[in-house]
């Protein structure tokens, strides 16, 4: 196969009913990316010259996620669902009659190995007209079955309502995928006959139409759990757990220590250093890169956010979108930040929320201070300078800023700015009554046993 002469043809057009969601099926997410995500991303590892993905006319969202992936990637609709065949008919403009190859698969099937995609283009380069992807399949109860010839060629694809007793008993199913010869593209696709039951057309057909027109077909064989489909939350519940095992299993051996690794929740855009321990119950979602010796402490949830190195996070913290952390800060248990850099040094060990903020370098931050951003209308925000220590209980009142080496003294409501190396104390003065406690016990004693 020649670089870039290859299209990617995924049929994303499906409603998905069996998800029992308004949210088209491709779209559901395993490991913080859409099933139609990992399909394109798959797709991208054949360098392809373009990816068409075949949508419902019903299917913006699709269509926009689709064309957000790239310049590379196109779409187009399938006017009304008429089978498979008609989905790919869909794609005709856009694919190129020149020599090259074809391959089209469905929107949902995320666990497909890069390297299968090669195969079967390698096969139709080798001079496969169309090239079958099959799998052995442990129960076959339902799948069409791949009937071949005996050097292992597709004569054809059998529904198993349609098939014989002798062809229910092959275990050779058909995987729904197929790379075909761009060079036979048009003329197969437009040879292809309607369903007299159904009124559709299926890309079934296209083995035994190619031998028909005496071109030769080729099958690549899988195992069942790569061509595995998602068609029901329990499947997508599948592909999620195959996904998560895959993530672990590449951290575990790019130099990350997991103490639980089946408790840890990754993303597929998850990034992470060398000599990096993750503790129990820790989720990463989407867009998170963690530098080398950093330690994830349990029950930790990090989104969005970027930890430098020899950073230390949690236990139960909970970095947010726009977090950054630079080398060797701290944030500790119960801390949640948002839209917030954290720079080198800085502590942030409990019961702390800091949003819209930077906290300087060496920065000291006490329990339960909380930067105030957000009025009720807008967003504000709140610089603390490097060095600087806030007493714990305070509140920063955003817009403010804190200057170098500042103190704020616990308990203060800080609503104007500090000056660097400046004392700030903002709470009421502390009154004290002599014996006022005692007084008010024994009136209040005196007041139950005259009520009782």
């Amino acid at each position: 196969m020649k670089k870039n002469d290859t299209t990617i043809v995924i049929l994303a057009a499906g409603k998905g009913t069996r998800m029992k969601s308004s949210l088209p099926k491709v779209l559901h997410e395993a490991a913080g990316r859409p099933l139609l995500g990992h399909v394109v991303e798959i797709s991208k590892a054949v360098d392809p010259s373009g990816i068409v993905v075949v949508v419902a006319p019903s299917m913006d969202d699709v269509a926009e996620y689709a064309q957000s992936l790239g310049d590379f990637v196109q779409t187009c609709v399938q006017a009304s669902p008429k089978g498979t065949g008609d989905a790919a008919r869909s794609a005709l403009e856009l694919v190129p009659s020149d020599p090259g190859t074809v391959v089209f698969f469905n929107g949902d099937t995320a666990l497909i190995e890069p390297e299968t995609i090669k195969a079967m283009c390698d096969a139709c380069s080798a001079g496969a007209a169309v090239t079958v992807l099959g799998f052995e399949a442990a129960d076959p109860t339902n799948y069409g079955r791949l009937v071949c010839d005996a050097g292992g060629a597709p004569l054809r694809i059998v529904e198993e309502k349609d098939a014989s007793a002798e062809e229910r008993k092959l275990t050779l199913c058909n995987g729904g995928a197929m790379a075909i010869a761009r060079e036979h593209f048009h003329d197969l696709l437009g040879s292809l006959s309607e369903s007299p039951a159904s009124g559709e057309y299926y890309i079934t057909e296209l083995p035994e139409l190619a031998r028909a027109k005496g071109l030769r077909c080729a099958a690549i064989v899988r195992p069942e759990a790569e061509i595995f489909g998602v068609d029901s939350r329990e499947d997508l519940a599948f592909a999620e757990s195959v996904l998560q095992g895959k993530l672990r299993k590449k951290f575990l051996n790019n130099g990350v220590t997991l103490r639980e690794p089946q408790s840890v929740y990754f993303c597929m855009d998850t990034e992470i250093g060398r000599d990096v321990v993750i503790e129990p119950q820790v989720v990463f979602g989407p867009g998170v890169s963690i530098g080398d010796n950093v330690t994830i402490k349990a029950f930790s949830h990090l989104e969005g956010a970027s930890v430098g190195e020899g950073c230390s996070v949690g236990p139960f913290a909970r970095l947010r979108p726009g977090t950054v952390l630079g080398e060797g800060a701290k944030i500790g248990n119960f801390v949640e930040t948002k839209k917030a850099s954290i720079e080198a040094g800085a502590k942030v060990s409990h019961l702390t929320y800091i949003g819209d903020a930077r906290v300087g370098a060496d920065a000291n931050i006490g329990a339960g201070t909380i930067t105030c951003n957000y009025d009720g209308f807008n967003k504000h925000f709140t610089d603390i300078g490097a060095g600087a220590f806030v007493g714990s209980n305070s509140s920063l009142v955003a817009p403010v800023k804190v200057g170098d080496g500042a103190y704020v003294g616990s308990g203060s409501v800080v609503t104007r700015d500090v000056e660097a190396d400046a004392l700030a104390v903002a709470r009421g003065q502390q009154a004290e009554k002599p014996g006022w406690a005692a007084r008010f016990r024994k009136a209040q004693q005196a007041r139950k046993a005259k009520k009782d």
